[in-house]
């Protein structure tokens, strides 16, 4: 079995290795000794072996419950812990068919929501299992790409920028290595790492110089190195843990908070006063206490987390259809309500394609030694393989036959630059190549070379290279400089080596911006999304290209200047700034927190190493699916191509998304405060009770039932025109105003049940049930849209389920069920009644929600419902 010692696959790796971890002055071998493994690797078949000992890679928190699990939590719901105990007391005192209807009810209500939720949670797993993150793994022999959850102790991986260490792992080799570990240790810089053996006694773990641990990420450099630890058994488990759990409460999560709230107090306070008032007025105490909770029952919207899975799960599939991957549910309302989308300009505005225009000297001439030793410098490098770098890869194929590589001191985002250091085969002379930004590479040059002679940088070449630099940046070229010295026979270089430079020459890009991205920056600007650059490009590329997308650069803020900002200072600029040049990862952030704080919606797209602080800042993180790990990790929507209408669709769906979620709202809260207010009413003055607990928790099922199909639904196009956000003064005075419109007609309807009708108890309670079933179910096709509900057409699914329901409710009295339920039939004059009080009330419904929805939501809401 290559790569293992002979007696691995017979002997199981202990738990112990748990305790390995601790070990950091352990030297390589003991290691591998301890976790039977090699610099070769694992086979295959002792991987799978190792997966089932020790579990996925994963921490607890990214696990996703079984359904059972699921199911168990909806049955631990303390509401219906009540109605279940309810149930089991009016079995034991002899009223077993009220107690089955409740059971049978409250069964059926879960089995519903576990169904539809359980339904839309597998296929959001599914759409994020397409994006999951990858590990370079080398499993027999042979490097592969494996998802990160497979990973084993005793895995051998490798390691470059912008990578997610995977677990915790003992470096084999490194080269360059810079670890970010602020998730564990609050350093703001990253850390240097090597393979080297330690005996150093350690005071923290990640002190430990040769170990590289789960939760960070790597900024440059790369390395191999063998896992140790997995998942929950790392070092950092519990940190970890707390990474990989949600975001802060987002704006979708503190507006259901709120309204959670809202109805809590309403259901407490009324419930308590109908028991109350029961009591005072000697009604039996079981019969108040199930009828108290009967009114709980039908107030509380109980199927709401439910339609919200439904819809958001919904808007995941259609929005994955649209090449938008949904990590956490939430995630899509926030997506919807962005008004302020922060971009670099690259990919983004641009083709993200460089493609070499030209390498010239300092004259401006054209210089293939320039281009030929910037191509050493690219086709030698090793984990930093800009566009720029396969943009000059792919400009010619000069022969590297000449020259052999001795070291590299890789890239990073403080010095801007890489270098190579190549020995000439024949000479053994030494060369230290550098190319990187201009303006960070012309500080260390003292000379220049022109048609072939070197000679010194004197103030006025330099004026002239610092020129051709701006010229070309007016232009909206990226220029990256290319400079090399003769460097000392030694056994190690370094960073200090990068200085006394001879400027060869300029190297200038293209990126063209990308078809129709301008019609895309005008169309969300029109859907109320203003687009900002922010961009650690110079000011001069960034403005050129701002103006080639309609965007008007006027204002233009740069890292300089707001680092010399203060905190009041950038909260009045931004609002004013469309592009934000040479800014650090570190003030890429501080211009989303001031955003936020301007009481915008910031979204933010980037897919670097460096945008990572920035998509946690954001409300919402955007990334692509070909990021950088720690990219995709941190953001919470994934695009799968990087385009500004693939955004703009996805928004879009966002909005529709939560638009079906209010709708839920609105129609729950009103018409349930209502008939639960009519309720409590009737109970204070009638003789006898006005529908039975059963009666109640069937009419709420069947009215739940109706509203499941409201995902499906089409939203106003008047809802798709701005970002949409949650409004509890609305759902407030939708409850209180439309609330008692209801209770009217059901007053009415009591007036007309014993006045007219004469009706015995068992005829008022069938009588009303249908009444109530019928104004609160159809009044869906009122408040579904804010405009005139003929102008608007529900979706052909919520039509049937609504009618069905309806139907159901009128067909009741006359089948086998109305007797256990307590139905009687109707007389045909009743149903006259019923068509008038119907229709008069949902004419009055629309009368005072023309009142209520706001001015600018009811603009253009004659127009076509999007589908």
């Amino acid at each position: 079995m290559p790569g293992l010692p002979p007696s691995s696959h017979r002997e199981p790796i202990t738990t112990t290795i748990a305790a390995v971890s601790p070990r950091y002055s352990q030297s390589l071998s003991q290691l591998l000794t301890e976790v039977r493994s090699s610099e070769q690797g694992l086979t295959e078949e002792e991987a799978r072996r190792r997966l089932r000992q020790f579990g996925p890679n994963e921490v607890a928190a990214e696990r996703t419950s079984s359904g059972v699990v699921q199911l168990v939590r909806l049955f631990l719901n303390p509401l219906v812990a009540v109605l279940l105990l309810a149930s089991l007391v009016s079995a034991l005192l002899g009223e077993l068919t009220n107690a089955l209807i409740i059971a049978i009810i409250v069964f059926l209500s879960l089995v519903l929501n576990f169904l539809q939720s359980y339904r839309s949670q597998r296929a959001v797993e599914r759409l994020r299992s397409s994006v999951a993150p990858v590990a370079h793994v080398l499993r027999d022999g042979r490097w592969q790409d494996l998802p990160r959850r497979l990973l084993v102790p005793g895995d051998v991986i490798r390691l470059a920028a912008g990578d997610l260490v995977p677990a915790d792992a003992r470096l084999i080799e490194a080269l360059d290595l810079h670890v970010q570990q602020a998730a564990l240790t609050g350093e703001s810089l990253p850390v240097a790492k090597r393979a080297e053996e330690t005996a150093t006694t350690l005071a923290h773990p990640a002190e430990a110089p040769n170990w590289v641990f789960l939760g960070t990420s790597v900024v440059s450099g790369s390395a191999l190195a063998l896992v140790v630890a997995t998942g929950p058994r790392t070092a950092f488990g519990d940190v970890a843990i707390r990474l990989a759990q949600r975001p802060p409460e987002t704006e979708f999560e503190r507006g259901l908070r709120r309204f959670s709230f809202l109805i809590l107090e309403t259901v407490f306070f009324l419930t308590l006063f109908v028991f109350l008032t029961g009591v005072l007025l000697h009604h039996p105490l079981f019969e108040s206490v199930l009828f108290a909770l009967a009114l709980a029952v039908g107030l509380t919207p109980e199927f709401l987390p439910m339609i919200v899975t439904i819809t958001l799960g919904q808007g995941a599939v259609r929005m994955a259809r649209r090449k938008v991957i949904v990590k956490h549910l939430e995630a899509i309302q926030n997506f919807g309500s962005i008004d302020i989308l922060c971009t670099d300009k690259t990919g983004t505005l641009t083709r993200g394609e460089m493609t070499l225009q030209e390498a010239c000297d300092l004259r401006g001439q054209a210089s293939e030694r320039t281009l030929f030793f910037a191509y050493l410098n690219s086709a030698l490098q090793t984990g930093f393989n800009s566009p720029l770098d396969q943009a000059i890869q792919r400009s010619g194929a000069f022969s590297l036959a000449a020259y052999r590589k001795y070291g590299e001191i890789p890239f990073d985002f403080e010095r801007r630059r890489l270098s190579v250091i190549v020995e000439q085969t024949n000479t053994a002379r030494r060369l230290l190549i550098v190319k990187g930004a201009p303006e960070h590479i012309l500080p260390l040059c003292t000379g220049c070379e022109l048609d072939g002679v070197a000679q010194p940088l004197t103030a006025t070449l330099r004026g002239q290279a610092e020129a051709l630099h701006q010229r070309f940046s007016q232009e909206g070229l990226r220029v990256l400089a290319v400079a090399y010295r003769e460097l000392p026979q030694q056994e190690r270089y370094g960073q200090a080596e990068e200085q006394d430079l001879i400027l060869l020459g300029l190297l200038t890009f293209v990126d063209p911006p990308q078809a129709g991205v301008a019609e895309a920056i005008a169309a969300l600007a029109r859907d109320g999304v203003q687009v900002k650059i922010v961009t650690g490009d110079n000011e001069l590329v960034a403005r050129h290209i701002c103006r080639q997308v309609g965007l008007d650069p006027a204002r233009v803020l740069v890292g300089s200047q707001l680092e010399r900002m203060s905190d009041a200072a950038l909260l009045g600029a931004v609002e004013h700034v469309t592009l934000f040049a040479r800014v650090s990862p570190a003030q890429k952030s501080r211009i989303l927190l001031a955003l936020k704080r301007r009481g915008h919606v910031v979204g933010f797209l980037g897919d670097g190493i460096n945008d990572a602080p920035s998509l946690h800042a954001a409300d919402v993180g955007i990334s692509v699916a070909g990021a950088v790990d720690i990219a995709r990790e941190a953001a919470s929507i994934l695009l799968l191509e990087q385009s500004l209408q693939v955004l703009h669709a996805g928004i879009l769906e966002g909005r529709r998304a939560f638009g079906n979620v209010m709708k839920y709202l609105l129609m729950g809260t009103s018409s349930n405060f209502g008939n639960v207010f009519s309720m409590a009413g009737a109970f204070l003055l009638l003789p006898f009770l006005p529908m039975l607990p059963a009666q109640i928790l069937l009419n709420n099922f069947l009215y739940d039932l109706a509203q499941v199909t409201i995902p499906t639904d089409h939203v106003d196009a008047s809802l798709m025109l701005k970002p949409q956000r949650w409004n509890i003064g609305l759902i407030r005075n939708f409850m209180l105003l439309v609330g008692p419109i209801s209770s009217l007609y059901d007053f009415l309807t009591f007036f007309v049940m014993l006045a007219v009708f004469h009706a015995s108890e068992a005829l008022f309670h069938t009588g009303w049930f249908i009444e109530s079933l019928a104004t609160q179910t159809l009044v869906i096709f009122v408040i579904r849209t804010a405009g005139h509900p003929l102008r608007s057409r529900p979706s052909l699914p919520l039509t049937l389920t609504t009618l069905a329901v309806v139907g159901c409710g009128l067909l009741l009295p006359w089948t086998p069920l109305a007797a256990p339920l307590g139905f009687v039939p109707l007389p045909a004059g009743y149903f006259l009644f019923l068509a008038v009080a119907t229709l008069t009330y949902l004419a009055l419904v629309e009368l005072v929600k023309g009142r209520l929805l706001p001015t600018s939501q009811q603009a253009g809401l004659s127009g076509q419902a999007q589908p």
